[in-house]
């Protein structure tokens, strides 16, 4: 168990960074000489391909899941496919920013009451899908941010995918490819600075080291600030190291490491004081109602808060070919992440709000009152074994992918005697550096474990009858076994017949089967085209997003509850244009989600009887329309409802929270001749309505907003190409993320830059 440690950044850190990327230049000078030795010197490996940075297209023609086996024009799902070649082009260095991609999908909630929500805090289709990010197929745990120097692409399924991987959100999962060693040696990397003390360092160095083997490595380092907020930093670093053996032979191997490091210090948002929609928390004090804004770059906690992650994962994978119909592969990972995160947060409601004097709004104040505290470890063991044939029987063909999965996954949190407590913050001109008080970071007995074994199989079977017709038919059945304990200090509220501060435990354990299925119908009235309509189920038991479970009959994750069902209906068309460089796409869904918890307002007791649904249509394209002009864009419209149940919202309607009824994301580039590449993009997110917890006089809802972005790349030579990117071209000013009482908000990025020299031999 990793423990909580203060620590406080200062200015000596930048001098360690210009250390680390001058570390990662150095290396590219003697990989470089050897590349280009290899090159010339070989008589097997072909020539390396140099290509600007909008060289390649951005169109996947499959996905690199061994559970789906058609090309993307041919499969039943809206998948979004984000490539590397638009990560790199905009300079996207985590997954969130890559998710700005694909329409509707972002971190829109803030947190809950005074926590803050930290890492990939991703909503989809009117639900949370944090607990469904996966790495190669492999469910990646903890709320820490993934960054993507490792990442071939990003797979963005809409709708349920139970029967891919088991318990998950209801509307969607995210599955991030890694890079792989391949049988050619080149090098390439980057070095940037930019607005903010932005500074970040990548390599990326792949080597042949046999006739059938090599060996690839990633290394990142960064140090930066956040654009438009004081004290908040982002500083990491990672490896990844590669192996691959018998790469063009029947039996391949691959060894996978991966090591992130980071430093950072949270951002715990701003007072939505000022904003639309804001009036008085307290109807005698109506003057706060009407005050200004504060600076969307105050930090309201403390300069020693601290967000300390580590990730290390290690990967084996085994494929072979049985025949030229039939492969096998497994998979075994061995996954561990921590995180160690100490930050100030407070409210603004009436009872932390001091006015010495009301109609001075420079003596006013809001209390911090709240320390968010938490010791958290992750683990995961799997091992997935899966068998992917092709059978003919008479006219029909089968294409057939079948497996097992055996997974342990774990957390344990540590509980801690004293966060510490700081002064007022003045609401106009808090101090960051205030002094903190009763700080006693010793463990207090409190904590969690929680432990859930899952075995897993699945059958996907894909019929093909004729050239026109395909169907497809996937069950899987998971049995899951859940143990939780915690342990707690009791209060006078929560205990009121023991003493303050006796330690409670509490041990709870669910098991069960989650049985999921699809099925669907494709006809392909061309052979570059395909309409489809598909239905798929998805399932979440108590504790399945988080491992915890608890007695509490409000609670979903009260073991005496059923899991949580989704169902989807899909009706859609997919076509290939443009010699099949273009990829069109458009869909109609809808999705169910029952045995949501709810009070009976007669009995008052709860029951799960709750229903909600997601009803929408998506539009995407992506692709070449010629071989200059590259192009992802899709738009997205969603009508949210609960339709059983008590409202979810702060201004009482029966929509679904952080959820935006409109999204557009679009993102182009155009090679010029003399080396010029130039691209932009722009993003529309709609009006997001808050949850409700009976906060009175803050907004209800955020305003929608676009945002614009810009590129231009000139290439230097044909090793060297230098890129600038200028992030929110117009300085908008909105509302990236709401909290649940909407007392806080995540200021939106404001206008910053980045220029970047990149490098490939």
């Amino acid at each position: 168990m990793a423990h909580i440690k203060s620590r406080k950044h200062s200015g000596a850190v930048y001098p360690a960074v210009n250390q680390s990327l001058l570390a990662l230049a150095a290396l590219a000078t003697p990989f470089a000489v050897q590349a280009q030795r290899a090159d010339a010197n070989s008589k097997i490996l072909p020539a390396v391909e140099v290509h600007t940075s909008s060289g390649t297209s951005y169109k996947a023609e499959q996905s690199a899941s061994p559970k789906r086996t058609q090309p993307l024009v041919d499969t039943p799902q809206t998948i979004s496919v984000i490539k590397k070649e638009i990560i790199e082009q905009q300079g996207a260095t985590t997954l969130t920013e890559a998710l700005k991609n694909t329409p509707g999908v972002g971190t829109f909630f803030l947190g809950e009451n005074g926590s803050t929500n930290t890492g990939d805090a991703i909503f989809m289709r009117g639900f949370d899908s944090s607990d469904s990010i996966f790495v190669d197929g492999i469910r990646d745990l903890g709320s820490v941010s993934r960054d993507v120097f490792n990442i071939e692409q990003i797979e963005v399924n809409k709708g349920p995918t139970g029967v891919d991987y088991g318990r998950s959100s209801p509307t969607g999962s995210v599955n991030l490819i890694t890079k792989q060693p391949l049988l050619k040696d080149v090098y390439s990397g980057s070095l940037g600075v930019g607005t903010d003390n932005y500074l970040r360092g990548t390599a990326d160095l792949n080597r042949v080291t046999g006739d059938q083997s090599a060996f690839r490595l990633n290394l990142m380092s960064q140090r930066s600030g956040v654009p438009g907020r004081s004290i908040v930093e982002n500083d990491k670093n990672g490896v990844a190291a590669a192996f691959g053996f018998g790469l063009k032979s029947s039996t391949r191997t691959y060894l996978n490491f991966l090591h992130v490091n980071q430093n950072n210090i949270p951002d715990n948002g701003v007072p939505t004081i000022g904003l639309p929609g804001y009036s008085s928390p307290d109807p005698a004090r109506p003057q706060i109602g009407s005050a200004p804004r504060v600076n969307s770059s105050n930090y309201y906690g403390s300069a020693s808060d601290f967000d300390d992650e580590q990730a290390d994962m290690f990967t084996a994978i085994v494929e072979h070919d049985i025949s030229d119909h039939t492969m096998l592969r497994n998979i075994t990972r061995y996954g561990k992440n921590t995180q160690n995160y100490l930050l100030t947060s407070y409210t603004s409601s009436a009872a932390n709000f001091s006015t010495p004097n009301l109609n001075d709004p420079s003596t006013w104040s809001i209390t911090r009152n709240i320390r968010t505290l938490k010791d958290q470890q992750n683990e995961i063991l799997t091992n997935q074994t899966n068998l992917k044939t092709t059978l003919q029987f008479g006219t029909v063909e089968h294409e057939i992918t079948s497996g097992f999965e055996l997974i342990r996954e774990k957390q344990d949190t540590t509980g801690y005697n004293g966060t510490g407590t700081l002064p007022n913050a003045n609401l106009y001109n808090p101090n960051p550096y205030d002094p903190v008080s009763g700080l006693n970071l010793t463990p207090n007995g409190a904590g969690s474990q929680g432990k859930t074994d899952t075995v897993g199989a699945y059958l996907f079977d894909t019929m093909k009858v004729g050239k026109l017709w395909q169907f497809l038919a996937g069950l899987r059945l998971d049995h899951y076994s859940t143990d939780y304990h915690n342990a707690y200090l009791s209060t006078a509220r929560s205990d009121p017949a023991l003493p303050v501060g006796t330690l409670v435990q509490q041990d709870f354990s669910d098991s069960g089967n989650l049985l999921n299925w699809k099925t669907s119908a494709l006809y392909k009235p061309a052979e570059n085209g395909s309409v489809y309509v598909s239905y798929a189920t998805s399932k979440q038991p108590p504790g399945g997003s988080d491992f915890a479970l608890s007695g509490d009959a409000r609670r979903a994750n009260n073991p005496a509850y059923d899991p949580q069902e989704a169902n989807t209906v899909e009706v859609g068309t997919k076509w290939d244009l443009m010699n099949k460089k273009l990829g069109l796409t458009a869909a109609l869904y809808n999705t169910e989600v029952s045995n949501e918890v709810v009070q009976d307002p007669g009995t008052l007791l709860y029951t799960q009887t709750g229903k909600k649904q997601v009803q929408g249509l998506e539009l995407g394209m992506v692709g070449q329309i010629n071989r200059n002009w590259n192009v992802n864009a899709g738009y997205t419209l969603m009508n949210t409802k609960v339709a059983s149940g008590t409202s979810v919202t702060a201004d009482g309607s029966n929509n679904l929270a952080y959820t935006p009824r409109n999204a557009f994301t679009a993102w182009t580039t155009y090679t010029l001749p003399k080396g010029w590449t130039v691209g932009g993009g722009a993003r529309y997110v709609g009006s997001l309505q808050r949850g409700t917890d009976g906060a009175v006089g803050t907004p209800d809802h955020t305003e929608s907003y676009w945002v614009v972005d810009a590129m231009a790349a000139y290439r230097i030579n044909k090793n060297m190409d230098l890129q600038l990117n200028v992030n929110n071209l117009f300085d908008t000013d909105y509302v990236a993320a709401i909290n649940k009482s909407g007392y806080r908000y995540t200021p939106g990025t404001p206008r910053s830059a980045m220029l970047t020299l990149n490098f490939k031999y």
